[in-house]
């Protein structure tokens, strides 16, 4: 990637309406702001259907967007919705998601969008959703039919679901998707307007040379479509349990590790496949996205298996995964493609490896550097070209809230190696991010905004009370551009 910065800021934290940030006016406002401060990349979290806990990692679907980014003004100019059907006088938290009252604010009047798109009978409408229903087939059935399934069965796992349907027995199958004809169309058409809306978004950040930086997890959710309807590519039993499920050793965030109960995948079967699922959801992504950034790296060259059951992840071992394999598969059927390894955690030779053969460009997080206890790969003079350098991420506290809260010995570290202004240490991490080798900086809004802990995004290993920091409009000044101009114009980004 060409020399370059950016901003990490994800769609729910956007200012606007309604409780949740969303892809309309608000949006474009953010990509006119990256333009004005010589941006060149804006990037996000997943934007994935969520579920339990909030957390854009844990959702629904591989490939679906999140309805609730919807945005509703949009459909009072597509005659979808009327001016008065917006809500009034319902207070929302400007500065957190309440993602409960945002759910039962929205969705009714999503619902209310569709029974209007019935009813109108829109010639033009209606060939857009259906050519792009024919578009998606491969993966829009599964998930549309899944979600009517979870209304029906009023939100449980689908290990809970009825056996039959559960274990898609064919009669009862075809039963379901007549019974849930009218449901299972409505979760296609919230897909149709997500697309619509994101697509229409990104081909403006496009136009303005802004790419978009999307982020793939590795693992899915236990409770998704994917996992519901592609059994036998997970490492399921008979029951359709997990035998072991995902996570990660001890490390910086927790001593017991992080068990994340993801399904670990069968990868003898993917390999029996040509690696088919992977593939189509690596070429859906970049549909979405210019770049994709694949979280948890190393899990393509071991992964953390740990049996399923346990409270913790401490009792696990390291398991070996063929990522040179599949990754060559996905490449020789997509062609070249804009891929970042996040390689954070306990990276092993095997790891380096991996991410060397394909020349992808790994991650440094200076927050992570000026540790005085022990060595560490992430001071600055160890960079090289081919890397993306953060402040900090969006598991990470703020850089104010970590310079706060560190050592004065990890201080005096950081007034060693280069100049921080006791004042204003966000700013000071920023240049020096921008000041790097790295072909590519970025600094989360947070650093930008000068924000402290209460503006952290997530917290690796807590469950919840997470995903739902928002800034407001009065928050960003002309000061913010003019400072990010300056500095991306002196370092030659």
């Amino acid at each position: 990637m060409e020399r370059s910065s950016g901003i990490l800021l994800h769609i729910t934290s956007l200012p606007g309406k309604y409780g949740i940030g969303s892809l309309g006016q608000e949006a474009y406002d953010f990509v006119n702001f990256l333009v004005v401060s010589g941006q060149k990349i804006w990037q996000i979290l997943p934007l994935g259907h969520t579920g339990y806990g909030d957390s854009p990692y844990q959702c629904y679907s591989a490939f679906a967007g999140n309805p609730l980014l919807i945005n509703l003004e949009k459909l009072v100019v597509e005659d979808l919705l009327t001016s008065a059907d917006l809500p009034e006088n319902i207070y929302f938290d400007n500065e957190k998601v309440d993602y409960g009252k945002v759910q039962n604010v929205k969705y009714p009047l999503l619902h209310k969008a569709y029974e209007n798109h019935k009813s109108q009978k829109n010639k033009l409408r209606i060939r857009q959703f259906e050519n792009f229903c024919s578009k998606n087939k491969k993966w829009l059935e599964d998930y549309a039919f899944f979600m009517a399934l979870k209304k029906h069965f009023k939100g449980a796992p689908w290990t809970q679901w009825e056996h039959d349907i559960k274990i898609k027995k064919q009669e009862t199958f075809d039963y379901y998707q007549h019974r849930l004809e009218d449901d299972i169309n409505y979760y296609r058409f919230l897909q149709f307007l997500f697309y619509k809306q994101w697509l229409e978004l990104k081909a403006y950040a496009n136009l303005n040379d802004i790419s978009i930086i999307g982020d793939i997890p590795l693992y899915v959710a236990f409770d998704s479509s994917d996992a519901w309807a592609n059994p036998e590519i997970f490492d399921f039993d008979e029951r359709m349990n997990p035998n072991n499920v995902a996570g990660v050793p001890p490390d910086y965030f927790s001593e017991t590790g992080q068990l994340w109960g993801n399904p670990l995948y069968n990868w003898e079967k993917l390999k029996e496949t040509g690696f088919q699922w992977w593939i189509d959801r690596i070429e859906a992504n970049f549909t979405l996205y210019d770049i994709l950034r694949i979280d948890h790296f190393r899990g393509l060259a071991a992964f953390w298996t740990v049996p399923y059951g346990e409270e913790t992840a401490m009792n696990g071992w390291w398991q070996k995964a063929p990522g040179a394999e599949m990754l060559q598969t996905v490449f020789d059927a997509l062609g070249d493609l804009n891929i970042i390894a996040e390689d954070l955690g306990v990276i092993t030779p095997d790891v380096v490896e991996l991410r060397n053969k394909f020349n992808l460009p790994g991650m440094k997080i200076l927050q992570f550097a000026f540790d005085s206890g022990e060595e560490n790969d992430f001071m600055p003079h160890t960079f090289e070209k081919n890397y993306v350098v953060y402040t900090g991420t969006h598991d990470n506290d703020t850089t104010l809230g970590q310079y706060l809260q560190c050592s004065d010995e990890d201080k005096k570290l950081m007034h060693d190696y280069f100049h921080v202004d006791k004042d204003d240490p966000s700013w000071s991490f920023i240049k020096l991010a921008w000041f790097t080798v790295a072909d590519v900086a970025i600094a989360p809004m947070q650093d930008v905004l000068r924000l402290d802990t209460h503006a952290r995004m997530n917290f690796p290993g807590k469950a919840s009370g997470f995903w739902q920091w928002r800034y407001t409009k009065n928050m960003l000044k002309e000061k913010h551009s003019d400072d990010l101009l300056k500095i991306t114009r002196l370092y030659g980004r």
